[in-house]
């Protein structure tokens, strides 16, 4: 992916891990942090930081102010892909939604990662791991029988989120090719769980089977 250049805007997990597919593979990822701590991004110098964020090179900008937003709109002209995890309304309230960048980038690949989807009517609110894996159904299936919900020992929601809304950009990022024009890529970590409940969602929406928590006996019996 050394060809494409992406300009990361995202914080916290769900979005770094998304990011983190693309400078693996090779990708030129400019992470784009806030001047001033504002609680999300942890020690830099600590482990969970420098997972998130390898392969990565840095430039801090204050989006809150429109010379900031003139920088990252002067960037976004030479770039093949955004990434954002912000909350729905914070993205059309710093001037930075996928139409107002598209005007400057026609060919800009856009992904958004939220908690809850772009619409609907939980679109605004902030969105955590551990809601979505209970919110999604994964709880209810983990675990011992008669245990309780339970959550898992890693933050699938975030990651399946940032990994689904990667193959998103692969795929736009083709389409691109026959096009020759971006689009909009959409993740979120309620969908993305409720999309990783796999066979145990279709046993409910074809045959009515309420699934249960399994332990360690194979879900498949």
């Amino acid at each position: 992916l050394s060809r494409f250049k992406v300009i990361d805007l995202t914080r916290v997990r769900a979005g770094p891990t998304c990011v983190r597919q693309l400078a693996d593979w090779g990708a030129d990822c400019i992470k784009v942090e806030n001047p001033e701590d504002d609680g999300f991004a942890g020690d830099r110098h600590g482990s969970d930081f420098q997972n998130l964020h390898r392969n990565k090179r840095s430039i801090a900008i204050d989006l809150k102010k429109p010379e900031g937003v003139a920088v990252l709109k002067a960037l976004v002209k030479d770039v093949d892909v955004l990434v954002e995890n912000y909350r729905p309304d914070v993205k059309f309230r710093l001037g930075i939604d996928y139409e107002s960048l598209k005007a400057v980038n026609k060919r800009l690949v856009y992904a958004s990662i939220s908690g809850f989807g772009q619409d609907g009517p939980y679109r605004n609110r902030p969105g955590f791991d551990p809601i979505a894996q209970g919110m999604g159904g994964l709880m209810a299936i983990t675990g011992e029988p008669g245990r309780g919900p339970m959550r898992a020992g890693i933050a699938v929601a975030d990651l399946c989120a940032g990994i689904f809304a990667a193959q998103g950009i692969f795929i736009a990022l083709l389409e691109r090719e026959e096009s020759g024009e971006g689009q909009w890529v959409q993740s979120s970590l309620l969908t993305a769980m409720i999309a990783m409940l796999d066979f145990q969602g279709s046993r409910w929406t074809m045959s009515h089977e309420v699934p249960g928590q399994e332990g360690n006996n194979h879900p498949t019996n």
